[in-house]
């Protein structure tokens, strides 16, 4: 298994698309599989006859664990045997044949550190109807995690496929079946493992919450002139076909509040006991998939142009709920905003990404009685929280940015006056 992201020690093999005796190539995709950060298509670095399958579809594998062997130089044209496959990966093995060749990324790793052995899984019963179902491998892991059994999906695609839209609408009608354990009769109790992208979020929460220390202040605030804004933008050419929210112009006010005090773009080195101010913002979107919350950042956000920053930020969501955000989105990210305004919410207390300062959440716009004027009038009113790390940012700082992002949004002119 090769390290296909940063610091990862293990990945869930989703799906091979080859088996034993199948001729690959040098580039041809040979598996699927999930890491805490995305989902990733595995290719082969070699040409030959698959020789074995290591381990299932489903298993969890160790990063530097064999997981196929190719024959580069087989003796005749008949495949070789298909050995049986194991649930997970095995732990030692003999060494292979000179001519059999290993996708581990790539080659032998020689380690010294003993893993404990995994404990089996428990084999799952597949439906006749939902192994016969129709359906692109996202869609069937889209599919897995809303627990959705596609041999009850009434397929919408052409020739009987099954497309996500087909699941979504399942997944509103029908219960989840996620093959875990049925609630006891005794507790009405159900445990789900925790792995994947929920694992990766836990530990690095918990990481966050009990390093770096969490201040967080509130703001509310008139953006009645950013609401007619977005109204505008929807009906310019220039922003034709790309999709127009109130998100992009905090996004943009968020960047020049950054722009403005450039102190809060930074992290804190704990080994060198130093605070490392970056030059470079790359902005993470904190996204809800069915994998899990996913926080892939925008590179460079700061150079970005209103239209270049809507661009990447559709780019951005599309590709978070397709399941298929690259590992290096998923990582060197400098402040982030999370958008809870999309469930009705009003405010909240954000964690920080670790790594980063500041984090700043959105909530709700609502239409409130509010002084405009010296009248009480309806106005559009939306509440900011902005959480930072106070070992590097002071109150003052903190307060800065947040009030630098507020004006901006109840003036947006200041994009161009504050420029």
């Amino acid at each position: 298994m090769p390290d296909v992201g940063e610091g990862l020690s293990e990945a869930d093999v989703l799906q091979w698309y080859v088996e034993a005796g199948d001729k690959v190539h040098d580039g041809m995709i040979v598996c699927e599989v999930e890491t805490a950060k995305a989902v990733v298509e595995l290719p082969i670095p070699y040409e030959g006859l698959v020789h074995e399958i290591r381990c299932a579809a489903g298993a969890t594998v160790a990063i530097g664990a064999v997981i196929i062997t190719v024959d580069t130089a087989p003796q005749d044209g008949s495949p070789p045997a298909a050995p049986p496959v194991s649930e997970t990966a095995v732990p030692s093995s003999p060494e292979p044949e000179p001519h059999e060749a290993l996708l581990v990324g790539y080659g032998v790793m020689n380690s010294s550190t003993k893993r404990r052995p995994r404990r089996p899984r428990a084999e799952q019963p597949t439906r006749p109807e939902a192994a016969a179902a129709q359906a692109k491998p996202p869609v069937r892991k889209l599919a897995r995690d809303l627990g959705v059994d596609l041999g009850r999906v009434v397929p919408s695609g052409s020739s009987g496929v099954i497309t996500r839209e087909d699941v979504h609408a399942a997944a509103r009608t029908e219960p989840p079946v996620r093959g875990e354990p049925a609630p006891t009769s005794a507790s009405g109790e159900r445990r789900v493992p925790v792995k994947g992208v929920r694992k990766a979020t836990a530990e690095a929460m918990v990481a966050s919450a009990f390093t770096a220390p969490h201040v967080t202040e509130f703001t509310s605030v008139d953006v009645t002139r950013t609401v007619t804004l977005v109204q505008r933008l929807r009906q310019d050419p220039d922003f034709a076909r790309l999709r127009v929210t109130p998100l992009l112009l905090v996004a943009k006010a968020f960047l020049a509040a950054v722009r403005r005090f450039p102190e809060i773009n930074a992290s804190w080195d704990e080994a060198a006991q130093e605070i490392v101010l970056k030059e470079r913002v790359h902005l993470g979107i904190a996204a809800a998939t069915p994998r899990g919350l996913l926080v892939p950042n925008i590179k460079d956000a700061h150079a970005k142009t209103l239209r270049q920053l809507a661009e990447a930020l559709e780019q951005l969501v599309t590709t978070a709920r397709a399941g298929k955000t690259p590992p290096a989105d998923l990582s060197g990210g400098t402040v982030t905003i999370t958008n809870l305004g999309v469930f009705g919410v009003d405010t909240g207390t954000p964690i920080l990404n670790p790594g980063e300062a500041a984090i700043l959440a959105v909530g709700a716009i609502k239409s409130l009685p509010w002084v405009h004027k010296g009248k009480v009038k309806p106005r559009q009113v939306l509440t900011l929280a902005l959480s930072f790390d106070h070992r590097l940012v002071d109150g003052e700082l903190g307060s800065r940015v947040l009030a630098a992002t507020a004006e901006i949004l109840e003036h947006p002119k200041r994009l161009i006056t504050w420029a």
